[in-house]
């Protein structure tokens, strides 16, 4: 049986990881304020978070290796510690450079985050919660946009620009003191960890966990299913529903409102997916990003705005996308020994972040060469623009779709050499018909 010791240090680390959510996605809210405050284009917005997930990407692998050597009770501490300096930051900033130096922050908190959390998991839980708790861990960080797409954007529209910074870094420090207090990286009776690696050592491990198909497979995995929701979430959501959509703000809020609830409805089914069809990871990873493929160039070849059913079928498709990509760090827990965990998880959470790193910018250069050109008709935002800049994202969508397949092939050689076959998805299914038109038959 659990603990409840475990559920108190979990729910420690999901908090931290709610406060980071916030933090992260904070600025998708204030595209519209920030381009008045710092007098920015589309371009120079998009930089904001642009950085900001650059550091938060090239910080995942060094991040993991350092959790893997002092635990995650350090690391969820300094990250909470940068967060809330960045949003400090940010508060007072009055130029584009100051700015972009709260993000940067913020980036580098963020990255400290969720690979801390997640490498607690399998620490104090047997292995068969892991793969629910991590979707859930994944589903209650949602939690974290919802407060920064509705209490934040009121304390905004109705304080100002600082109040809604100052509310932000007041949570991170909140969460310093919880994690210092509460927090503890082993349960008792754990032997310790093993005594810190040289650079040379570290290296090894990083060649050993990146070699792994299925590290690789995670990371693919996470880069096409996790960026377009986080392009749409934190930075290029709002501007293109409010200004391209023709929505008002309490509609976008709702919307924005109904991302989160559908993230954290389908956390707990893809858990009990995985859990039930570990061999079908990747098949459902596939499924996501072509839905999210389908769905976007509904939305974009339509003629004129869309209707907000169809808006509401893009947001609850790209929330999916979240859960989903947690299907990567399954991956590499499955195929890395617990050692090397937080190493092979970080390689993992790299994926999507640059996926998402080079989508905002490149939509955000889009619109500013269409506005350059006068086929905005002096319109930065207008939806036509948007059309073609919002479509660079099927070229990742299409890219990271093929790295999959090309990657899973591999890992089933692998497999197939240990002794574990995957049948062909049609048999399996086939296979599952007729056990259950048998179970049905017995009395």
């Amino acid at each position: 049986m659990t603990s409840p010791r475990a559920w108190l240090i979990w729910i420690i680390g999901i908090f931290a990881y709610l406060v980071a959510v916030s933090q992260r996605t904070s600025f998708g809210v204030v595209g519209l304020e920030a381009t008045e405050r710092f007098h920015a284009s589309a371009a120079e917005i998009s930089f904001f978070t642009v950085l900001q997930l650059l550091v938060y990407a090239a910080l995942q692998i060094p991040v993991g290796i350092l959790v893997d050597r002092f635990g995650s009770r350090a690391m969820l501490a300094g990250g909470g510690l940068l967060m809330g300096l960045g949003q400090l930051q940010l508060a007072f900033a009055e130029n584009i450079p100051g700015g972009v130096l709260g993000r940067v922050l913020v980036g580098a908190g963020d990255a400290m985050t969720f690979i801390s959390v997640i490498r607690l998991i399998p620490l104090w839980f047997a292995a068969a919660r892991v793969p629910l708790l991590t979707q859930l861990t994944g589903m209650s960080g949602q939690l974290g946009q919802l407060f920064s797409v509705v209490p934040f954007a009121m304390i905004l529209h109705s304080a100002g620009w600082t109040p809604a910074f100052l509310t932000l870094a007041a949570m991170s420090g909140l969460a310093v003191v919880l994690v210092l207090l509460l927090l503890q990286d082993l349960p008792p009776g754990h032997p310790p960890p093993e005594k810190s690696q040289g650079l040379r050592a570290t290296g090894i491990s990083l060649a050993h966990a990146w070699r792994q198909p299925g590290t690789r497979l995670g990371l693919w995995s996470h880069f096409t299913v996790q960026f377009s929701g986080t392009v749409f979430a934190m930075t290029w959501g709002y501007p293109f529903l409010i200004s391209a959509q023709g929505l008002d703000r309490g509609t976008v809020s709702a919307l924005m409102a109904l991302y989160v609830a559908a993230a954290i409805a389908a956390g707990p089914l893809m858990g009990r997916f995985v859990a039930r069809h570990p061999l079908r990871r990747s098949t459902m990873v596939l499924l996501i990003s072509g839905c999210t493929a389908v769905v976007w160039a509904s939305v974009l070849l339509l003629p004129g705005r869309s209707p907000l059913w169809l808006l509401a079928v893009l947001v609850v498709t790209l929330a999916v996308g979240g859960p989903g990509s947690m299907i990567g760090f399954d991956f590499a827990r499955t195929f890395n020994p617990a050692h090397r965990l937080g190493t092979a998880t970080g390689i993992v959470n790299v994926g999507g972040f640059i996926a998402a790193l080079v989508s905002i910018y490149l939509i955000g250069l889009v619109l500013d060469l269409l506005h350059a050109s006068g086929f905005s008709q002096g319109e930065l935002y207008a939806l036509d623009p948007f059309r073609i800049a919002l479509s660079v994202q099927f070229l990742l969508l299409a890219g990271g779709a093929g790295a999959i397949i090309a990657t899973r092939r591999k890992v089933r050689r692998q497999m197939a050499a240990q002794g574990v076959m995957v049948p062909p998805l049609l048999k399996s299914l086939a296979e599952q018909r007729r056990l259950v038109a048998e179970r049905r038959r017995t009395p």
